[in-house]
């Protein structure tokens, strides 16, 4: 028996979540939604960019460790 998901039920990343907008590739954390879009920071920090939630979904994890190894090794050369 195959049971429904409610409507109103999340589907994709939530806020605080990485998540991955298949539209250009990029991986960020979901800060908000205003109307119908999403808005996403690069994990390293950054400018947000919109999102349509249909585009976004959770990062493979060697997307997240490759997005995570690129930010330690960026802030120990800059003594952080």
């Amino acid at each position: 028996m195959l049971v429904g998901m409610a409507s109103n039920q999340q589907t994709g990343p939530g806020i605080g979540e990485l998540a991955k907008d298949k539209a250009n590739g990029r991986i960020g954390v979901v800060t908000g939604e205003v109307g119908a879009r999403m808005q996403v920071r690069p994990i390293g920090g950054g400018v947000e960019w919109d999102a349509r939630p249909d585009n976004m979904v959770a990062p493979t994890a060697r997307e997240e460790l490759s997005v995570r190894l690129a930010i330690k090794n960026a802030n120990s050369r800059d003594g952080l």
